[in-house]
């Protein structure tokens, strides 16, 4: 059995590091649970994808639920990033050990795992819940680890990376998450303060992400043209009025469509989203 097959959570982290462990894995729940979301999986669609469905998920969030805690209580202890990456490749094996190496949640390893260690520095230091931007500029303190890590070169998100000429996630890191900063988090604040219902605000913030990322995920799946596509159906739905408008789930279900027919998936916006729920829940708790 691998260390994160176990729950870490019980025996790694320090009480007050195990809400943020909480937060993170109800996120990544909360962003499963969004529905329909063009592309990507739901609990009633596959979307895209043939590899993976919502028990896959599922499956997945198990074999983490002790990370994002023990990554916490690490970065409580200790400001090194080298223990913080060793924990995410242990999580990575972890995920794609059950779900027979199936990549659901390598992005969010990453990139909601600096969140939470970011976070957990900063309770620690001020003894004070940090806003969403406090946060995400947090990262930038392991940018020059974060730029000198060794990269996957053969999994597809690098190669459309090097091979599109556009920044990844990784660089959004080392940037403080500038796309949660100015797009997400923002965007999020607004539908949950109009009084939206959480599937609708989550949906509306998704389109928001999908509309300007370079997401590596539809570089991948339909490169160039596939990203234009998408950001372009992106922008017509939220032009239209996106979740307010009167016919918004009939025009939600032929953008699903077109993206199944044409096998995109935003999987990196999707990452982002769950992002902006972690920052915006650990604000309050």
């Amino acid at each position: 059995m691998s260390a994160l097959a176990r729950p870490l959570s019980a025996t790694t982290a320090v009480p007050r590091t195990r809400p943020l462990g909480r937060l993170a894995i109800a996120a990544l729940h909360a962003e499963l649970a969004c529905s329909p979301k063009p592309g990507l999986v739901t609990p009633f669609s596959r979307g895209s994808h043939q590899d993976m469905d919502a028990s896959t998920f599922l499956r997945s969030l198990f074999a983490l639920r002790g990370y994002f805690s023990a990554l916490a209580a690490q970065a409580t202890a200790s400001g090194d990033f080298a223990p913080l990456r060793t924990l995410g490749v242990q999580a990575e094996r972890a995920m794609l050990a059950a779900t027979g190496n199936v990549n659901t949640h390598r992005g969010a390893i990453f990139s909601l795992g600096l969140l939470v260690a970011s976070a957990a520095r900063l309770r620690a230091a001020t003894a004070a819940k940090p806003s969403a931007e406090a946060v995400c500029h947090g990262v930038r303190q392991w940018r020059d680890a974060l730029l000198q890590a060794p990269l996957d070169a053969a999994s597809p998100g690098q190669r459309a990376r090097a091979r599109h000429a556009v920044p990844g996630v990784r660089e959004q890191a080392a940037a403080g998450f500038p796309l949660l900063r100015g797009v997400a988090v923002p965007a999020l604040r607004v539908a949950l303060a109009e009084g939206l219902p959480r599937n609708a605000a989550l949906l509306q913030t998704l389109m928001q992400l999908v509309a300007v990322t370079d997401d590596l995920n539809l570089l991948h799946r339909g490169g160039a043209e596939g990203l234009a596509f998408a950001q372009a159906q992106a922008r017509g739905f939220l032009d239209a009025g996106g979740v307010h408008a009167g016919d918004a789930h009939a025009h939600m279900a032929r953008i699903c469509h077109a993206f199944e027919q044409r096998r995109l998936s935003p999987g990196g916006s999707a990452d982002l989203l769950a992002c902006a729920l972690f920052l915006l829940q650990q604000e309050a708790t």
